[in-house]
């Protein structure tokens, strides 16, 4: 029996970066689907969160995805350019270039049934320091190639149907929040949310419970 869950995922959140080589190699292994509900950070749907938060917040936080990082043994650095703009005075008030653009990528890919690998690859895009600028050239083609996609077509779809996919990624947060939180990633496995890439063992502990099985 393939046990399914829900992936809410940000492509600013550097803990979703995290997680996904995780859940790449559980569902390689075992017989489980994922199911990637692409939602916006929380810089651009709340910035509010940001602009009352407690003057620790950022450097403990500055420490902990670096520590994280290298304590899972994955290439790191904070992305050139931030997939989320942010300018003095307004702060993430502004008009955001790349943000929206990538969410709506994910759920083209999602609604392919390619989201966790598209995820998964473009995070890996963003987030390891790899390259620079991976908003240019062909960066994020290749990497849609590598999930199994076509760019061409995924973008076509991206920029020609931005209106609906973002009705998908609205949708996306409501159900987030009904599940049980607000953050990413979380996943939901049987109607329980698991917040954090740290949850990822119990997530998976549930599965076993569930009767989680290995792929033939």
């Amino acid at each position: 029996m393939t046990l399914g869950y829900d992936l809410y995922w940000s492509f600013r959140s550097p803990y979703s970066y995290m997680v996904a080589p995780r859940l790449m190699a559980l569902e390689a292994e075992y017989d489980v689907a994922c199911n990637v509900r692409p939602v916006y950070p929380l810089a651009v749907r709340t910035p509010e969160f940001f602009e009352t938060r407690d003057p620790l917040w950022t450097p403990y936080f500055m420490k902990d995805v670096f520590r994280e990082a290298a304590f899972l043994g994955l290439p790191f650095r904070w992305p050139r350019p931030d997939p989320v703009q942010q300018a003095p005075g307004v702060g993430y008030r502004m008009q955001q270039p790349y943000i929206h653009r990538l969410t709506h990528l994910g759920v083209a890919a999602a609604e392919r049934g390619r989201g966790l690998p598209f995820v998964a690859e473009v995070g890996h895009t963003i987030w390891s320091g790899e390259v620079d600028n991976w908003h240019e050239g062909d960066h994020l083609a290749r990497a849609a190639e590598r999930a199994g996609l076509d760019y061409a077509e995924l973008s076509a779809v991206a920029d020609g149907q931005a209106d609906r996919l973002a009705q998908v990624v609205e949708a996306n947060q409501v159900d987030q929040r009904a599940a049980g939180h607000w953050g990413v990633p979380m996943m939901v496995f049987g109607g329980e949310p698991f917040f954090g890439q740290d949850r990822f063992d119990q997530l998976k502990w549930r599965m076993e419970q569930a009767g989680l099985s290995r792929r033939a």
